[in-house]
Formats: C-alpha cells, sequence, structure tokens
C-alpha cells in the first residue's frame, strides 16, 4: 500500500497552465505505474495520463493529448502533471493513483480497476 498526496490545484484563466504533484509515501514507489484521474461534478471519473513504473511508456486521454504532461521522479517519490492550455472543460477534481506494475506488461496501466491506491484529489478551477 502507498499513500499519496496531491497537491498544484487551483484557480486559473484558460489558456493558462498548472503543475500537479502527488507524493507518495514508502521505499517501494518504483514498482508502482501511477495514474492521473479526473472527475468533473456530475461525470464519472476518467483516466487523463498514466505512466509506467520505468517511465518508458506514457497514455494520454484523446482530450489531453498535445496539453498534459505526465512524468516521475522515482527518486522523489514523486509524480507530475503538467498541464497547459487549459480550458473550462478540464475543470475537475484530479486524484492520483498507484497501480502495482505488471511485468508482463509493456504500457502503463490504463483501466481504473487496476489502481488501488488513491490520493484524496486537488481541485482544479478554470475561468473562462
Amino acid at each position: 500500500q502507498v499513500q499519496l498526496v496531491e497537491s498544484g490545484g487551483g484557480l486559473v484563466q484558460a489558456g493558462g497552465s498548472l503543475r500537479l504533484s502527488c507524493a507518495a509515501s514508502g521505499h517501494t514507489f518504483y514498482m508502482y505505474d501511477m495514474g492521473w484521474f479526473r472527475q468533473a461534478l456530475g461525470k464519472e471519473r476518467e483516466l487523463v495520463a498514466a505512466i509506467r513504473w520505468s517511465g518508458g511508456s506514457t497514455y494520454y486521454a484523446d482530450s489531453v493529448k498535445g496539453r498534459f504532461t505526465i512524468s516521475r521522479d522515482n527518486a522523489k517519490n514523486t509524480v507530475y502533471l503538467q498541464m497547459n492550455s487549459l480550458t473550462p472543460g478540464d475543470r475537475a477534481v484530479y486524484y492520483c493513483a498507484a497501480a502495482s506494475a505488471n511485468v508482463d506488461n509493456v504500457d502503463a496501466a490504463s483501466t481504473e480497476h487496476e489502481y488501488h491506491d488513491w490520493g484524496q484529489g486537488t481541485r482544479v478551477t478554470v475561468s473562462s
């Protein structure tokens, strides 16, 4: 089990940028694929981006490709989500989550059921 704490959310104007951070506890962070999910009001939670334990593979939802970048620093037990060109459609609570890395996979975990530890979320508000 890993404990996750997100930070970096806030209010930004459309077209602006934010960088979310997620700090993980423990000494086994490198064993987890990490994902960023978001949930907008009245909508289901969706996977926005994911990164393989090694950082060698990433996944992005179509809605954020070219605008968001996920990265990780295993030495700091931290995963990041750089969000550029934000729109009001990106307004949501953003959660980071951890999935035990499957050595048989090449890609990062990309389905919600694979993720077993969650942070408390950080709110992102984008004004038009």
